[in-house]
């Protein structure tokens, strides 16, 4: 058992497993991947995972500095995205009284919205498997610029504002459903821990500092300026993202393949055996009987290496089919993948504490907006100031520690990395998120007592927790289930929005009925057995990839 995961005693290779470092105390890597010379990176001591091919429009082997930007500008349009979810929580009591309806009803604008999240998302991962994700990306774009300009035209129609909602959860999925992943096309496994952090914290961070803004604007120009900016923005950023982000999917050569002395097989960098063989002959280094390396002859990938692509060809939405699969297939990918435990554990990592802070939403518009407080749209608003900075370090902590932690635990295990090293920032997601839960219900039930301080408090540390699940799980499915990440990331995405659209419908009743400082105990305690999962996840996760790898559900369903 490498560090407490539990070790296959088996010679099929293990996806998501792989050499990252150099060790002394193991048999010398092969200096070539069959006619290919493995990769390090620039100081030569870390190998490169997943190898990058001699295609010129891998993306992979863009400068560092222009996947950044990619990154940079898509994290973003992300910020702007992630904005529309918590769009009215400042509001509230004022579109109440503006449109004749109940708090419930007033949830629903924003349920509605998630639901439209959930479903664009079995569609938008589909075609992105097909025809990649830029297309999404601009598509998205356009759909937040055109339902935020609806939604602040909507007037008194309270109807017209609901469906202007949906149309916005519908141009928020692409993002919510697919940075991630990108994340996953652009960079390394080591650079990915810090990226894959600012990309979450684009996701999650700009969603809590939206109500600190919405507030005053509500007060000072009218609630429909809070769409109208959003329309602003967006149409700001539709030329970045058309003409500085390009098709990021690329379909990877199988060739890559490293020595595992243990196991006496070829091993491939991503986890994935060296299966695509054809030419002439090459040499590949094997264990004879005595453990000694032998040379066996092989057919090396003689694909002819691709012109480099043009701007011009890059601004293209769509350039060339990513898979030959059926669209419609596709569709239903994700739906099986729910009894996958990896993605299972991910979905409650992720989603669950982004239900509760939904719920902690109703209760701000609930208590802060009336008695005893009687908090105007400003003064509910800077209460996110709190989930804000927790994002912030939430972010902070998850970027420093991340790619750290990894690197500390590969080293400890002989220079092997296994995808279950990124669990361990869960531990913290416990700590932060259940202690943030706890303490909130405990202190908003008497806010006469604490005042708005120590709620606020204790609701930034629920955000910082969920920020370090968000994390934790996002770069697990990347770096352990690589071939499933997008179907994956689409569970993500319909569990965390469901989930919270169905705490928007009844989580009101639920707190009026229950009390305040009762459902949070039992929410809190509900996120405690749900962290706890991960243990069983650390030390049977390598069993699970490679009993999934044998027994792929998707393919049994001919999916």
């Amino acid at each position: 058992m490498g560090l407490g995961v539990w070790e296959v005693k088996s010679s099929r290779n293990v996806p998501g497993t792989s050499y990252v470092l150099d060790d002394a105390s193991r048999p010398a890597l092969p200096e070539h991947l069959g006619a290919h010379p493995v990769k390090y990176d620039k100081s030569n001591t870390i190998i490169l995972v997943p190898q990058p091919s001699d295609d010129p429009n891998d993306p992979l082997n863009w400068p560092l500095w222009k996947r950044d930007i990619i990154l940079l500008i898509l994290s973003t349009i992300s910020v702007i995205a992630s904005t529309l979810s918590p769009l009215l929580a400042a509001n509230t009591v004022t579109l109440a009284i503006f449109f004749g309806r109940d708090f419930t009803q007033m949830a629903l604008l924003t349920g509605y919205h998630l639901c439209g999240v959930g479903v664009a998302g079995f569609i938008f991962v589909a075609s992105a498997r097909i025809w990649g994700k830029r297309h999404l990306y601009l598509l998205g774009t356009v759909l937040i610029i055109i339902s935020s300009a609806w939604g602040g035209a909507a007037g008194t129609n309270y109807a017209s504002l609901l469906w202007a909602r949906v149309v916005q959860g519908i141009g928020l999925a692409p993002f919510e459903a697919l940075v991630n992943a990108s994340v996953g096309d652009l960079y390394f496994v080591h650079e990915r821990g810090k990226r894959m952090a600012l990309s979450n914290l684009a996701l999650f961070g700009g969603a809590f500092f939206t109500p600190v803004l919405v507030g005053k604007i509500t007060q000072t120009i009218g609630w429909e300026w809070s769409f109208y900016m959003i329309a602003i923005f967006a149409g700001a950023l539709l030329p970045l993202i058309f003409f500085f982000v390009p098709e990021t999917a690329f379909v990877r050569p199988e060739y890559q393949a490293l020595w595992r002395p243990e196991e006496g097989a070829a091993v491939s960098v991503n986890g994935q055996h060296d299966s695509h063989v054809s030419g002439e002959s090459k040499d590949v280094q094997t264990p004879d009987q005595s453990g000694s390396a032998s040379l066996e002859k092989q057919a090396p990938y003689t694909d002819p290496t691709p012109p480099k692509a043009t701007f011009a060809q890059s601004l293209r939405p769509f350039n060339g089919r990513k898979s030959d699969a059926n669209f419609f297939k596709l569709v239903l990918r994700p739906f099986p993948l729910f009894f996958h435990p990896a993605v299972l554990w991910a979905c409650l990592i992720q989603g669950t504490l982004i239900g509760w802070t939904v719920m902690i939403g109703v209760v701000l518009a609930a208590i802060f907006l009336g008695p005893p407080l009687w908090f105007n749209e400003v003064e509910t608003g800077y209460m996110y100031t709190g989930p804000f900075v927790g994002a912030i370090m939430g972010f902070i902590i998850s970027g420093l520690l991340a790619d750290w932690s990894t690197k500390l635990m590969i080293r400890r295990n002989k220079g092997v990395y296994e995808p279950e090293f990124r669990i361990v920032l869960v531990a913290l997601q416990l700590v932060f998120g259940c202690v943030g839960l706890y303490g909130f219900g405990i202190t908003a039930e008497k806010v006469t007592r604490y005042g708005w301080f120590l709620p606020d408090l204790f609701f930034a540390f629920e955000v910082g927790g969920m920020v370090l699940g968000a994390v934790a799980s996002a770069l697990y499915i990347v770096d352990a289930h690589r071939d499933i990440a997008v179907e994956a990331f689409t569970c993500l995405l319909i569990f965390k929005n469901i989930f919270s659209f169905a705490l928007t419908w009844g989580a009101y009743d639920w707190l009026t009925s229950a009390g305040i400082s009762k459902t949070f105990y039992i929410v809190a305690s509900i996120q405690v057995g749900i962290c706890l999962l991960s243990v069983p996840m650390y030390v049977f996760g390598k069993w699970n990839r490679a009993f999934f790898s044998r027994h792929d559900i998707l393919k049994i369903l001919h999916l």
